[in-house]
């Protein structure tokens, strides 16, 4: 079996990869997704709140999976879903499933988009006993909303992360008592407006700097004690809190699913726990490319569009033979930055290249500013910069042609 391009990953961002390709002249095309249906993480997102800035209007998710679902059945591009990725060697990719059973497939190029997992109770070591109600915000999501399984009636959440205070609405929508989010960090890592509208609206209490310190419950979840925490996010004793409940949701990160790519040699940014990639898409392999989640978690689904596409139309330039290599710079982080990506810039074309980033903390009437060693390139003025909303700045490659060293890209004072 030989493809020009294969796709792991029939999500978002798999399926805007895929069709941009096709669209770019690449006939030959295969999405491979593990899941019986494409869509990835929208088909169980039936809020609203997406496809503003891609289709210009509001969708739940699954309207949104649809539209990119559709764009790619009415074209060329096969699908093998129920379909599971065992391991890449060289481009030759070993899957398996039920139909066509061990298959290797040998692609000329790859586009790995297979999103992220969510970090789980033993990763971040709750103490106390091992009852049943305790499930990731993710994983509740499913049963309610694909699954029609109601998971509990009286619930804590732990971490406020969008999933988790998405998921906090949801419940109280379907009539279960929300008893507070608890939160560590000493602010939300939540977007803004699902504050108000999940958590505000609903008079669920959100108490920051606080952590589930023990879990108790025979058989089926009890309680949950809580504390407040010092500024080394250490619990202080005297400051208990019990919550009598029969659920606690976890939405405490999510880690990009990275294993194929740890197995295939590409290298990986310990920041995002995501690949590296270049201002293509392109990982440290040639032929191989990323987008979406998979590279770092984004807030909007649009934006891993957007993404999606730049990596598929590098990918049919790739395969076209027409994408060229130049001067490279890496793109370093200074005070106040996170991470970004793309990591690395090829200097090859006069293009705009959109960098996303995140901060380390809550700052307020800050400069990003882009440097060479003490020479200013750019710098853009920001009134609110919040860890929980993905910033992004525009360099154009011309800009950086004329530098001589890597960029570093730092947080600064605005007069």
């Amino acid at each position: 079996m030989h493809y020009d391009l294969v796709v792991i990953g029939g999500g978002p961002a798999g399926l805007a990869a895929a069709y941009e390709a096709y669209e770019n002249g690449i006939s030959k095309v295969l999405i491979i997704e593990r899941e019986k249906e494409l869509g990835g993480i929208l088909n169980q997102c039936i809020h609203n709140g997406f496809g503003l800035h891609t289709f210009k209007e509001e969708l739940t998710g699954p309207e949104y999976a649809e539209r990119c679902i559709d764009k790619v059945m009415y074209s060329t591009i096969e699908v093998k879903t129920d379909t599971m990725v065992l391991n890449i060697e060289e481009k030759y990719i070993h899957a398996v499933n039920g139909v066509d059973g061990y298959m290797v497939i040998k692609a000329s190029a790859i586009i790995l988009a297979m999103g992220c997992r969510e970090r789980t109770r033993g990763a971040i070591h709750i103490p106390g006993y091992r009852p049943s109600g305790i499930f990731t915000a993710g994983a509740a999501q499913r049963y309610i909303n694909m699954e029609g399984y109601m998971v509990g009636r009286e619930v804590v959440i732990l971490g406020s992360g969008d999933i988790g205070l998405i998921m906090a609405r949801r419940m109280a929508l379907e009539g279960a008592k929300v008893k507070a989010v608890i939160e560590l960090m000493p602010y939300s890592n939540g977007l803004s407006r699902n504050i108000v509208q999940c958590l505000e609206d609903y008079d669920i209490p959100l108490y920051l700097s606080h952590t589930v310190t023990d879990v108790v419950g025979s058989g089926r979840l009890e309680k949950v004690v809580v504390q407040a925490v010092d500024e080394n996010r250490k619990p202080i004793l005297g400051t208990e809190k019990v919550f009598v409940c029969d659920t606690l949701l976890l939405s405490v990160g999510l880690i990009p699913e990275n294993e194929l790519s740890k197995n295939a040699g590409l290298r990986l940014d310990p920041r995002t726990n995501g690949l590296i990639v270049d201002e293509t898409m392109q990982t440290s392999e040639e032929g191989i490319f990323a987008c979406g989640n998979v590279l770092h978690v984004h807030d909007l689904v649009d934006f891993v569009t957007e993404e999606a596409q730049n990596a598929g139309r590098n990918a049919a330039l790739y395969l076209n033979g027409t994408s060229a290599k130049a001067k490279t710079v890496q793109v370093l982080n200074g005070n106040g930055i996170t991470y970004t990506v793309p990591q690395l810039i090829n200097l090859s074309k006069d293009i705009k290249i959109k960098l996303f980033m995140r901060v380390s903390r809550p700052y307020y009437n800050q400069e990003i500013v882009v440097k060479c060693k003490e020479q200013v390139i750019a710098s853009f003025k920001k009134k609110v910069l919040l860890p929980a909303e993905m910033q992004n700045i525009v360099l154009e490659t011309k800009q950086l042609r004329e530098i001589d060293g890597n960029i570093l890209i730092a947080l600064e004072e605005a007069e």
